[in-house]
């Protein structure tokens, strides 16, 4: 069986957006073509939830497992990769080009804290799937006080 890389960090640290793509994405929502070519794409994905889990789905069909990150704390999980372009066919001329290409990276904050020991990621005919148990909210912890 192949795994797909999981890290599991602590804070959120590590999942903040850098000044470069915040930057492209304000040029990018004026016009499309001050888009910068990283990060140029995001997939498409679905987040839901259960009593007991979160579901995430994204949609990276042509991504080589080998090229594709999750990263995870208890509150963000973040996914990016890389998506190899096909060659062009030589002496054509292209009439409609929308497959998107080369690096991108989603972050997505969880609705309630998740549980990273019980973590499930799977990659089947090009969807992402990963399930994230969700930590229990009711549990109550005995805090002990020592001597001071």
């Amino acid at each position: 069986m192949d795994y797909i890389k999981i890290k599991f960090i602590k804070g959120s640290d590590h999942l903040n957006s850098d000044t470069a793509r915040g930057i492209a994405g304000m040029f990018r929502s004026i016009s499309p073509a001050f888009a910068f070519s990283e990060g140029l794409w995001k997939p498409q994905m679905d987040i839901y939830e259960t009593d007991e889990e979160i579901i995430i789905i994204a949609e990276i069909a042509g991504v080589d497992k080998e090229n594709l990150g999750v990263e995870i704390n208890t509150r963000a999980a973040k996914i990016y990769g890389d998506r190899a372009e096909m060659p062009r066919v030589k002496n054509s001329t292209y009439r409609l080009a929308e497959i998107q290409y080369g690096k991108f990276e989603r972050i997505l904050f969880f609705p309630s804290p998740i549980d990273t020991d019980k973590v499930v990621a799977t990659y089947l005919n090009g969807l992402l799937q990963i399930r994230l148990a969700k930590l229990p909210t009711d549990k109550t912890h005995r805090i002990p006080i020592i001597d001071g």
